[in-house]
């Protein structure tokens, strides 16, 4: 049984930095490609960044280039996202994906820039 568990939100300044992470268990970790997404209220969910099984292949929305980095740990199954130079508009509800024989999803984690 997939289970995709986020950690990590809260609630920062704007230029502040938070890390997510995400434990993942029930499936073969190390060789599946994992994604993070958020969703801010009343907006489609949208693809913040991905990493290949091996951590070296890595993608990232145009609106976080530069400010986020996506990494993960094979050996304890975990997905983080390290989140620097943080914006209001970064302000969303975000999660883990990955997808085995559909597509699963963790319960997402909050995240709220603000002053």
């Amino acid at each position: 049984q997939v289970q995709l568990v986020e950690s990590g939100g809260g609630l920062v300044q704007p230029g502040g930095s938070l890390r997510l992470s995400c434990t993942a268990s029930g499936f073969a970790f190390s060789i599946y490609f994992m994604k993070w997404y958020r969703q801010a209220p009343g907006k489609e969910r949208e693809l913040v960044a991905s990493i290949g099984s091996g951590g070296i292949s890595k993608n990232y929305a145009d609106s976080v280039k530069g400010r986020f980095t996506i990494s993960r740990d094979n050996v304890i199954n975990t997905l983080y996202l390290q989140m620097n130079s943080l914006r209001p508009e970064d302000t969303a509800v975000y999660y883990c994906s990955v997808y085995t024989s559909r597509q699963y999803w963790g319960p997402g984690t909050q995240v709220t820039v603000s002053s």
